[in-house]
C-alpha cells in the first residue's frame, strides 16, 4: 500500500495518497491540476498518473531527492545518452551481421541479424519468432526455436 512506510501508517497522508488510487482517470487528472497548477502528463492509466501525483505530494511535503543522488542520476543519464550512438544489440548474444542456421523439415533456414531485427528469405522481421512462424506456419519462441533459449537446452 502507498501510505505505509516500514509497516506504520504516515497518517492522513497516506490515507489521502491510498485514496488517489482508487480513483478514476478524468478525478485524479482534475487533482493534478488543482494541487499543482499545471495539467497532468498525456497518460491512460489512472494507476500510473495517481502514483506519479503521490509522489509529487510527498515531495512537496517531504523534499524530493537528495542532490547526491540528483547528481548520480545526472551522471548516468549523460552515460546513457552517450551509449546511445552505438549500434544497437538485439539480443546480448547476437550482434548485427551474425547469421542463424537452422535446419527444419528437410530444409536450411539462415537468418541474418541487421541494426534493425532480422532477415529471412530477403524479408525484414521485428523479431525471432515472427521468421520462425514464417518458417513453420505455427507459433514458435524465436529464441527457442533457433536453439538460443538457454533454460531449454539440455545438458550432458
Amino acid at each position: 500500500m502507498w501510505g505505509q512506510e516500514g509497516g506504520t501508517r504516515m497518517g492522513d497522508m497516506g490515507k489521502e495518497l491510498d485514496s488517489l488510487r482508487l480513483k478514476p482517470l478524468a478525478e485524479v487528472q482534475r487533482e493534478w491540476e488543482a494541487r499543482l497548477g499545471i495539467k497532468p502528463p498525456k497518460v491512460r492509466s489512472a494507476d500510473a498518473l495517481a502514483r506519479m501525483l503521490a509522489w509529487r505530494i510527498q515531495e512537496r511535503q517531504h523534499g524530493g531527492l537528495d542532490p547526491d543522488l540528483k547528481a548520480r542520476l545526472r551522471r548516468l543519464g549523460k552515460d546513457s545518452e552517450r551509449e546511445s550512438d552505438r549500434p544497437k544489440r538485439i539480443r546480448p548474444s547476437l550482434s548485427p551481421g551474425t547469421t542463424l542456421v537452422r535446419e527444419w523439415q528437410g530444409g536450411t533456414h539462415h537468418v541474418r541479424v541487421t541494426n534493425a531485427g532480422f532477415e529471412y528469405a530477403g524479408r525484414g522481421y521485428g523479431s525471432l519468432s515472427e521468421v520462425a512462424r514464417a518458417i513453420t506456419g505455427t507459433r514458435w519462441s524465436g529464441p527457442r526455436f533457433f536453439g538460443l533459449d538457454t533454460k531449454h537446452v539440455r545438458r550432458i
